[in-house]
């Protein structure tokens, strides 16, 4: 599937490049040139790192209005946006958010690591927010802390990888269909590289604990097919070697919940509504994937309503 994946996003790159009059090299080599481009990046000064976080803020604000197209859910899913650390930016991950408190005390955090900010072109930031915030992780755990729907121990054994991220990167997809990247071709390209870093996890992941590749070379090859940072893809790559297959789960994931989508609106032709299928993803809670496929099933065998 990584493979395959990778293909199929990497013709939908080369037509947005082009388009651009960017022609000459692969996919991976003009991304890399548009990441280095000084036009897509903030500077890599304290003023620099500060319009960055304005600049995620803002686009937080922005996606807001538009997500009663994708949900009838009402939340609040309040945000907060924070560089990670600097006496820990050396070993923490690039980009993350923590669950806001159950008892609303504390919202939802948005971590971004600023070491360089030429590890984040302007363009790769707007798929990582939604990912991370909303309609992505933050809108998931709005609906765990707002609700009070979900028993404690559902929410505590919330750690169900593929359900997690999947449906992160499957939030990235829906931000794409409600419009976010209408005006932006930069930013859907962004959209489309961390698609396509997605399905090349699943093939350097694979090769680390199962092909013998060494460490070197998967950061080269994920730099060379994904055109980030060597800083980027090695931060990356050594949380793969720690945590074999966690990688696989996002798009593992993200495809499933497509094909559960396809199902639900086969089975309830002129019932199906986007909205409420995507409701009950969230409403579903993190749990096996095996699992929310039976929860779409009974949602479909019910005529598009089910009582959770």
């Amino acid at each position: 599937m990584g493979l395959e994946q990778n293909r199929a996003i990497e013709d939908r790159m080369d037509g947005l490049l082009k388009a651009q009059g960017l022609t000459q090299g692969s996919v991976g080599a003009r991304m890399t040139a548009l990441g280095n481009d000084p036009r897509h990046l903030f500077p890599d000064t304290d003023a620099g790192r500060a319009e960055l976080l304005a600049y995620l803020n803002g686009l937080i604000a922005t996606v807001r209005p538009n997500l009663a197209k994708a949900f009838t859910l009402k939340l609040k899913a309040p945000v907060q946006v924070k560089r990670v650390p600097v006496d820990i930016q050396n070993g923490a991950g690039q980009g993350y958010m923590n669950t806001g408190s159950l008892d609303g005390s504390r919202p939802s955090i948005y971590y971004i690591n600023l070491k360089s900010t030429r590890n984040w072109p302007k363009f790769s930031l707007p798929t990582l927010t939604y990912h991370e915030t909303i309609p992505g992780h933050a809108w998931q755990g709005a609906y765990l802390t707002e609700t009070g729907k979900m028993p404690l121990i559902r929410i505590l054994l919330s750690g169900f990888n593929a359900y997690v991220e999947g449906y992160a990167l499957y939030a990235e997809q829906l931000a794409d269909e409600i419009g976010m990247y209408d005006a932006d071709w930069a930013g859907r390209l962004g959209y489309l590289q961390g698609q396509k870093f997605r399905a090349v996890r699943l093939v350097v992941d694979t090769g680390l604990h199962s092909k013998r590749w060494t460490r070197d070379q998967a950061v080269q090859w994920a730099m060379d097919n994904t055109g980030r940072t060597r800083d980027a893809m090695t931060s990356e790559i050594d949380r793969y070697v720690g945590t074999p297959g966690q990688a696989c789960g996002y798009k593992v994931g993200h495809t499933e919940i497509n094909r559960m989508r396809d199902r639900a609106k086969a089975g309830l032709g002129g019932r199906y509504d986007l909205r409420r299928f995507n409701d009950l993803i969230v409403e579903t809670g993190s749990a096996p994937l095996t699992v929310l496929s039976d929860v779409v099933d009974r949602y479909v065998a019910a005529g598009g309503r089910i009582d959770l």
